[in-house]
């Protein structure tokens, strides 16, 4: 059987041996699960069997502990005791079938909060949240986190009103934090983004709403990038309930939502997380330093351990169904692509650079399983896999030998820019490089443009905005004081409106924009902390300044909104013709 990406790509052939590899992992996998699970889809409904599920009398509750010697359910329903025994399925399932009381209610009120208690086969006792728990809230007493028994009745449940929006030709994503939504210094919920953000990206003209840091992780100033509930969106936000009702307003505004899906590693996190579940560093994640993500400093899945791989697989699913996401984000997967992670290498092109000993193979399945899942549960699904390193065939579909993605992200463009403008003058730019670095892709592989991301707006570093006005920003922005713009804000405004619209124009065949940068946000983020005193200031979104008639940021935003009102109406996103005629320095 040929395989379509050799006929794309006649090159490929010189590596066959180990795109080979991946496929047919991939198609036992599918085979062992349609024999044993009944298909793949039915094996990633993982939660219809662990955590809480209702049956006629009652709720059974179940977690995987492979190194359990017993367990018990804890929480504010026994008052912490050890009172209610979990007992051994075998292959390392426990469970406790919990009967409804005699009026009909559930032996746990709902909402309660809860964990397992473990010991280990070696004699430790543990206190872990559970892995599939649907919530989890944070003891403020302890600052560590418990599992909630979330079970609202009926009338409590949200419905959703509204259809999903049909995939975009023309994907332009908006990518957001909702904590970070409020121009006050607080954490903005669910319901506070419905109400002020998701009309706002409408109304510029944005397609697509990409949120970060939607899955629970302990700790918020990680960016939502050390989850430690899967299951779980972050309380700090506001409930489950909330979290759909958003997602369904965006709907109804004709906005397709996307999350970011961080499975490239979990929190080393213990006490809040799933590291270390059993009490072992081989549970969901691979022991040892095989295990350890030394940049990161969290653990590595083993992805194709049989209950991991169903627990990511559902966790694709869940977000999917229960909450109806229209796609996701792969974050980091560069780091899933390679044994190395990619630290320490360049990706040039070369062929020996993504295939030989360093390419992870399980983890390439792994992705090729998830991206069939997903686009076979919903066709109208997108999925971008951030992937510095620039992996052949990531971005063609499973059925042809990809990894199935619909784009990947394109991470040289925006570090071009960056070095542009610390490195040299704009007038010395070299039009030609430019030109080649924004539409260097590889052939019938979509990508996603972006000319500056939520990275280049954390502390530390810069945005465009600033690297182009600097100090400017704060002091030469007033129409009323200032009616006439210095040559550094004048220049800074001309410069940032031409490299936004020269990545709409030229990067790829989608875009995206990270919130506040489409007015020049002068502000950089930084999360609360001990050394800026547990502060919200940086943190948050100044929408403000960009309505102010009076400040200089309007002009940012005005033109952001016309220049997607321009691609909406030729929509050359979508077009299939990318040459470039004429490219000079003159």
């Amino acid at each position: 059987m040929a395989l379509k990406i050799f006929e794309i790509d006649p090159s490929l052939q010189s590596v066959q041996g180990q795109i080979w590899d991946r496929v047919n992992g991939y198609k036992w996998w599918k085979e062992e699960l349609e024999k044993n699970e009944g298909g793949l889809e039915k094996f990633a409904e993982g939660y219809k069997i662990f955590g809480f599920q209702r049956e006629k009398n009652g709720f059974t509750y179940r977690e995987w502990l492979p190194n359990a010697k017993q367990a018990f359910l804890t929480g504010d329903f026994n008052e912490w005791h050890n009172s209610t025994p979990l007992q051994s399925e075998g292959f390392g399932r426990w469970s406790v079938h919990l009967p409804d009381k005699a009026d009909g209610s559930p032996a746990l009120p709902h909402p309660c909060q809860i964990k397992v208690r473990v010991e280990t086969n070696d004699g430790q006792w543990i206190e872990r949240v559970p892995a599939w728990t649907k919530l989890a809230w944070q003891d403020h007493t302890t600052n560590l986190f418990n599992g909630v028994f979330w079970e609202p009745p009926a009338a409590d449940r949200y419905v959703f009103k509204h259809p999903r929006p049909p995939k975009p030709e023309n994907l332009k994503i908006y990518e957001a934090h909702v904590g970070m939504g409020s121009e006050h210094p607080k954490v903005a919920t669910y319901a506070d983004f419905a109400r002020d953000v998701l009309p706002r990206i409408k109304r510029m003209g944005y397609n697509c709403v990409q949120l970060m840091a939607i899955a629970e992780h302990a700790h918020y100033g990680c960016f939502g990038y050390h989850v430690t509930s899967f299951f779980a969106p972050a309380s700090r936000q506001g409930t489950p309930e909330e979290l759909m009702a958003m997602v369904d307003t965006a709907h109804g505004l004709g906005i397709i939502v996307l999350m970011d899906l961080v499975h490239a590693h979990a929190s080393s996190n213990t006490m809040d997380g799933i590291a270390q579940m059993d009490g072992t560093d081989h549970c969901y994640t691979h022991g040892g330093l095989k295990g350890h993500h030394s940049e990161w400093d969290s653990k590595i899945f083993h992805y194709t351990k049989y209950e991991v791989l169903r627990f990511l697989l559902s966790n694709v699913k869940w977000w999917i169904e229960e909450y109806k996401f229209d796609g996701f984000r792969f974050d980091g997967i560069t780091s899933m692509l390679y044994h190395s992670h990619g630290i320490g290498k360049g990706y040039t092109g070369g062929y020996h650079e993504y295939f030989g000993p360093d390419a992870d193979i399980d983890s390439h399945i792994y992705l090729m399983l998830a991206n069939d899942l997903i686009h076979s549960i919903l066709p109208s699904a997108v999925t971008v896999g951030e992937d510095v390193s620039g992996m052949p065939t990531l971005c063609r579909p499973v059925a042809e030998g990809g990894f199935g993605f619909d784009y990947r992200l394109a991470m040289a463009i925006p570090d071009m820019f960056i070095k542009l403008l610390k490195e040299g003058s704009d007038d010395g730019w070299d039009m030609g490089h430019i030109t080649h670095t924004l539409t260097n892709r590889r052939w019938k592989e979509k990508v996603v443009a972006y000319a500056e991301s939520h990275d280049q707006a954390i502390v530390g570093d810069k945005t465009l905005a600033f690297w182009l006005m600097d100090a400017e920003m704060y002091t030469g922005m007033s129409l009323f004081t200032s009616p006439q713009p210095s040559l550094c804000v004048d220049r800074g405004l001309a410069l940032h409106k031409m490299i936004r619209l020269l990545v709409l124009g030229l990067g790829g065949e989608g875009y995206l924009n990270f919130m506040g940068n489409e007015f020049g946000h002068p502000e950089w983020i930084d999360f609360p902390r001990p050394e800026n005193g547990w502060s919200h200031h940086h943190c948050r979104r100044r929408w403000d300044l960009a309505e102010d008639d009076l400040l200089r940021y309007k002009f940012f935003q005005t033109f952001d909104e016309l220049m997607q009102a321009c691609e909406c109406r030729f929509q050359w996103l979508g077009s299939e013709h990318q040459y470039v005629t004429v490219k000079n320095n003159m």
